[in-house]
């Protein structure tokens, strides 16, 4: 589909599941809809986890979209606020729930992490992220669901109505091949070294 369509065409496409469709509105609006999220969470990545989210939904629920109610963009933005607001409140609900009283936090020993060890845990993420872009679409969506954000295999299954032995499988295999593929990074640098 190299034509460019206008924004009604392409969340038609998009109802009728075509991947390209889909491609092509994430390009044309993925910029403003992150500079959108971000102004909201104030936090690259959790910017990012509202881009991705909005574009699944996208993908999962163009149907919802009623051109007679405004411009797709509107509807876009409308979302992309709606996740913001509830990325912050799980957010500031784990923050706290984890909050400890001023007396005890004096006697708890500095466990501040050095450069290096920032460093290694930077490499690490980087690693691991490289690692999930051999995923498939299906397993990337759960362990992001799951370990990202925070969700159980129950909750993702309710959520995005798969049978919840086909998320555990999915989550199986993903670890599988996460773990193929990071102990096979690590053997190779242990061999440079």
């Amino acid at each position: 589909m190299n034509e460019k369509l206008d924004d009604t065409q392409l969340i038609r496409s998009i109802m009728d599941k075509d991947a390209a469709s889909l491609e092509q509105l994430y390009d044309r609006y993925e910029r403003p809809i992150y500079a959108f999220a971000y102004r909201i969470v104030k936090d690259t990545m959790m910017a990012e986890e509202v881009v991705q989210e909005l574009f699944m939904r996208i993908w999962n629920h163009a149907e919802r979209y009623e051109d007679t109610h405004g411009k797709l963009t509107t509807w876009m933005f409308a979302i992309t606020r709606n996740i913001a607001i509830d990325i912050l409140r799980k957010k500031h609900t784990r923050t706290a729930s984890q909050l400890a009283e001023p007396d005890q936090i004096l006697q708890m020993a500095d466990t501040g992490r050095g450069t290096e060890e920032q460093a290694e845990l930077h490499l690490m993420g980087l690693e691991i992220a490289a690692a999930m872009e051999h995923l498939n679409a299906d397993q990337k969506q759960v362990i992001d669901l799951i370990y990202f954000e925070g969700y159980t295999q129950q909750e993702v299954s309710d959520n995005q109505s798969i049978p919840l032995g086909t998320v555990k499988s999915r989550v199986r295999l993903a670890m599988k091949q996460l773990k193929e593929r990071l102990s096979g990074h690590r053997r190779r640098e242990n061999a440079h070294e």
